[in-house]
């Protein structure tokens, strides 16, 4: 393809640097935000002003909009309660909702026209949702089990005391390190990848369209289908990211509360 146009060369695709825009406000100052900064700010407003207008005047015989935010609402709720039961799903459920709708909300910034990349699509997010994760997890174990909930996690009882040696370091990385680690590269990692492959199909579909000789131009007609059904498919990849962050969550803290402990 590169001996069959004289402009091929020209085609860069997408980069890590996308990831690193320069600084838009307070640059050089600790509170230094760029695009993706802003992004999530918008992705949050966005959200509040959803929940604010959803629910400032519910009714018996809920309209569409109503009827889809307690639609959404519930599919959250009835993961929690199925997870944690009734009583420890209620303290649980504000934790979890936020969790679902402001990861489902940053991730679908990467197909809004003039933002184009996820709030979630660099690590600072990730981390910190997984961290709040790890937080809640933790005070559950400590807050229902405080004499025996640390104790039984690295140490798990039936389990003969020679194997500890064996057992114990596997279940201290597995509980207490990998949990949050795969929280949150699992969300990054998604986010990345379909930017980059965003990018890829529509900036050669530009490519091939304008700069492109002669029938290298039919090639963009590929990668613009290509584009437009893996923006589908990344609004899926969205939500079911949030999904699975929530449920995770869900299933952390449920481990934690386990008798077992």
């Amino acid at each position: 393809m590169a001996a069959g146009s004289s402009k091929a060369a020209e085609f860069h695709g997408p980069s890590i640097n996308e990831f690193f825009p320069d600084p838009i406000l307070f640059a050089g100052t600790p509170i230094e935000m760029d695009r993706i900064v802003l992004i999530r700010l918008f992705a949050v407003a966005v959200l509040l002003v959803f929940a604010f207008v959803g629910t400032r005047a519910l009714k018996l015989v809920p309209n569409r909009g109503q009827a889809f935010i307690e639609y959404a609402f519930d599919v959250v709720r009835r993961n929690t309660f199925d997870n944690l039961g009734e009583k420890d799903g209620k303290r649980f459920l504000p934790l979890l909702a936020t969790i679902f709708f402001g990861v489902l909300f940053m991730n679908l910034t990467g197909l809004i026209p003039f933002m184009n990349i996820a709030g979630t699509s660099r690590i600072a997010m990730p981390m910190i949702l997984a961290i709040v994760a790890y937080v809640a997890f933790i005070y559950a174990g400590l807050r229902k089990h405080p004499g025996t909930f640390l104790r039984n996690a690295l140490f798990p009882p039936g389990v003969p005391w020679y194997l500890y040696i064996i057992v114990t370091p596997i279940e201290l990385v597995s509980t207490f390190v990998l949990r949050p680690v795969t929280l949150t590269l699992r969300l990054l990692m998604n986010m990345v990848v379909g930017h980059l492959l965003l990018v890829l199909f529509f900036s050669a579909t530009w490519f091939f369209f304008f700069d492109a000789d002669s029938l290298f131009k039919l090639f963009g007609i590929g990668t613009l289908a290509f584009g437009i059904a893996f923006s589908f498919f990344e609004i899926l990849v969205a939500l079911l990211q949030a999904y699975v962050f929530m449920l995770l969550t869900a299933v952390y803290i449920q481990l934690a509360l386990a008798d077992e402990h």
